[in-house]
């Protein structure tokens, strides 16, 4: 676009009352509007330093997106800091997921802390039950282990009312782990995270359970036993 072209352009948004950011954000709604209608948006930022538009879509994976709309990525961004990388989109998962108070999650919490893990988790799930097996293990190392709920077959399914009566109930630890043991859980209700957190699960990218975030932001898809865990945080 010439010199001309592009005055004659911020004329126009000026008297429109629209910057370039706010015309930009809205070719790039337009654009993921059209093309992914399945989804609806939850977000659109402007990324300044490469000049895409971050989408985050409702129970939908985080997008990358051109200003004009035309070419899209949906993973991870990283930034080159010298000769290391940095992974924003992690620390924007794990800033959301930091966000949440621990009341809102079921917390085991280890004596001595060291590190924290929040896991999301479903009752029925095989290998989240090898890892709760693990938690005394895990908090004699010093991790504690921060559950939220990502009922596997979604809101309104059996493990989804499980997980309902898990969290209202007197005391969620100990109904978790009858849970997990295959035990029923009395029902009770109360105003609760559960479908909150299933769908912050969905848009921060957990397509399985267990999916683990460290607190140093790593993003772990499945089951590591607590050896390892301590490992990857560095204990």
């Amino acid at each position: 676009m010439g010199y001309v072209a592009k005055t004659m352009s911020a004329l126009a948004l000026a008297l429109f009352g629209m910057t370039q950011v706010q015309a930009g954000e809205q070719e790039v709604r337009d654009a993921v509007a059209k093309t992914l209608p399945q989804y609806s948006i939850e977000s659109i930022e402007a990324h300044t330093g490469s000049g895409l538009y971050i989408v985050t879509l409702n129970n939908g994976p985080i997008l990358h997106v051109t200003e004009d709309g035309k070419y899209f990525v949906a993973g991870d961004l990283y930034q080159v800091d010298g000769q290391n990388l940095v992974n924003e989109t992690e620390q924007a998962k794990l800033a959301k997921i930091e966000h949440i108070p621990e009341s809102e999650m079921v917390v085991y919490k280890a004596a001595n802390e060291k590190a924290h893990i929040s896991v999301f988790t479903d009752i029925t799930c095989g290998y989240c039950r090898m890892l709760h097996k693990e938690i005394d293990e895990l908090n004699e190392q010093g991790i504690t282990v921060r559950y939220l709920a990502y009922p596997r077959a979604g809101v309104g399914s059996e493990a989804y009312n499980q997980m309902v009566n898990i969290w209202c109930s007197d005391d969620p630890k100990k109904w978790m782990t009858a849970a997990k043991l295959g035990k029923e859980v009395p029902e009770n209700k109360c105003t609760n995270p559960v479908a909150n957190q299933y769908r912050l699960g969905n848009a921060v990218g957990v397509r399985g359970t267990p999916s683990i975030i460290l607190d140093n932001g790593k993003f772990i898809p499945g089951y590591l036993p607590a050896k390892e865990l301590a490992k990857e945080l560095n204990l």
